[in-house]
């Protein structure tokens, strides 16, 4: 070791928190006891269950159609609140208007509110005799009891995921630089499409990505609103609750680890992309 590097390594600043060592190990105890051991138990378990049994009971024509309907309604409620959700944040960061702080703290609604409740309520109000669905049974739209009831559904617990994902970023953004690209001649959508969105789009990103797997995983406030009914309303935990129930166990062992098999490629799939961004338009660097 040189006398520089020996000095450079004498002068180097205390970490606030305890050491790299001591930190790393608790950080892999924790994620080991919390995380990998739960998972990897199940994958022990379907690995038990052998391939021929475990591709029977995941082409199950019902468990295909809860995991249909899972996806289909997560990701399309995820999509709503990227859009809806950037809207709102840029409303509360952007603008001031009576009421903006009532308007915030209803963002962090769902994350308080038990989640069976916010199901019996929406259920309520979008029965065919609730205050808002008997304004659309005239006009043919049925919400309760429907995947569009799961839909809305997630959406309400998986908007604030994306509001508070992206309302700290857009508080970043100096007004400046939306004036300098209006000064260059630049119109609102251009300013949005190339000055602001290519900074978000991690932010967005990661909104889409947590607000996706909640919904794909969400269970109380789905039940009450979505009817259950198998090959149309049902979702994938239900019908995990439902095998567990009939003591049908590698057929709940082979729904979950399909769950888990798809909720991971996909969210590995949103970071590759996230990280790509980053690198691209040089976020968080």
């Amino acid at each position: 070791m040189t006398a520089v590097t020996a000095k450079r390594w004498s002068f180097r600043q205390p970490s606030v928190i305890p050491g790299f060592g001591l930190a790393l190990g608790v950080t892999l105890t924790w994620l080991v006891l919390i995380v990998l051991i739960p998972l990897s138990g199940l994958a022990i378990r379907s690995s038990s269950l052998g391939w021929s049994t475990f591709f029977a009971l995941a082409t199950d024509q019902r468990t295909l159609n809860a995991l249909r309907i899972s996806f289909g309604t997560a990701f399309a409620a995820a999509i709503i609140n990227v859009i809806f959700g950037v809207i709102l944040a840029w409303v509360l960061v952007r603008y001031r208007f009576p009421g903006k702080r009532v308007i915030d703290a209803m963002v962090d609604l769902p994350f308080a509110l038990p989640t069976a409740v916010a199901g019996i309520a929406l259920a309520s109000l979008y029965a065919p005799n609730g205050w808002i669905g008997s304004l659309l049974a005239p006009l043919g739209i049925k919400v309760a009891f429907t995947p569009l009831g799961i839909v809305i559904a997630l959406v309400f617990v998986g908007l604030p995921f994306v509001v508070r994902t992206v309302q700290p970023i857009m508080e970043e953004i100096d007004r400046e630089v939306e004036e300098a690209a209006a000064t260059l001649g630049a119109n609102r959508f251009q300013t949005i499409s190339r000055v602001l969105l290519p900074g978000l789009t991690p932010a967005v990103l990661t909104g889409f990505a947590l607000a996706f797997a909640r919904g794909v995983g969400e269970y109380g406030s789905v039940i009450f609103i979505a009817g259950n009914l198998p090959y149309v309303s049902e979702i994938a935990p239900l019908l995990i609750v439902i095998r567990l129930e009939e003591f049908n166990y590698p057929a709940a062992t082979a729904i979950a680890m399909i769950m888990l098999i798809i909720s991971f490629t996909m969210l590995l799939i949103i970071n590759m992309i996230q990280s790509w961004s980053r690198g691209r338009y040089g976020y968080g660097a």
